[in-house]
């Protein structure tokens, strides 16, 4: 796994080495952020279920400005740190290693507006599902914020999350997973 594009292109990234985590590949992390290039750009990230901090660490790579990077396991926790550290993004990284309910309160408050959350959730059980429940009523995101989620190619997402207030604006489809893109509803 490697940094694609941006300031830190071609520097090699580290993988957690668990059954629990499934890096997102660099074909699809391309096709990802030449989606969302124009996004990425002086924006707050946030990386939920972060794995090995690949997508996060893409973002800082191509201009966002900082990047929060959650993941419960220590050992990926660990990875994330390394990695960070290898790229020198130590500045505009913050890890924190807790569950995502508990990272998600612990941000409020604390002067991020995040662009884009993207999440890796591991498949088919629910978690995303809770997360952007949970992400609704945050003071650090809003109507401009994009959600992205990672999720099986046969989990239809959309009735669930719209039903949370959310719109859903599209689907990128690969073999086995997908991307489904999410903005909040305006409030009236």
């Amino acid at each position: 796994m490697r940094v694609i594009a941006g300031s830190r292109r071609r520097l090699l990234l580290k993988t957690v080495d668990t059954m629990e985590t499934r890096p997102t590949t660099d074909r699809i992390k391309e096709t990802l952020f030449n989606m969302i290039q124009f996004d990425v750009p002086g924006i707050d990230f946030l990386d939920l279920f972060a794995g090995s901090g690949g997508i996060g660490i893409e973002a800082l790579s191509r201009g966002a400005k900082r990047a929060v990077f959650v993941d419960s396991q220590k050992a990926a926790a660990s990875v994330i740190q390394e990695n960070i550290a290898h790229c020198k993004f130590e500045k505009e990284s913050l890890v924190l290693p807790t569950d995502y309910m508990t990272a998600i309160n612990r941000l409020r408050g604390q002067g991020y507006h995040f662009g884009i959350v993207f999440m890796d959730p591991p498949y088919n059980m629910g978690l995303e599902r809770k997360a952007m429940q949970l992400l609704h009523d945050m003071d650090y995101v809003d109507e401009n914020t994009m959600f992205i989620i990672e999720a099986d190619v046969n989990d239809d997402l959309s009735g669930d999350i719209e039903a949370l207030g959310y719109t859903l604006d599209k689907e990128k489809l690969y073999k086995t997973n997908k991307h489904v893109y999410f903005h909040m509803e305006k409030e009236a």
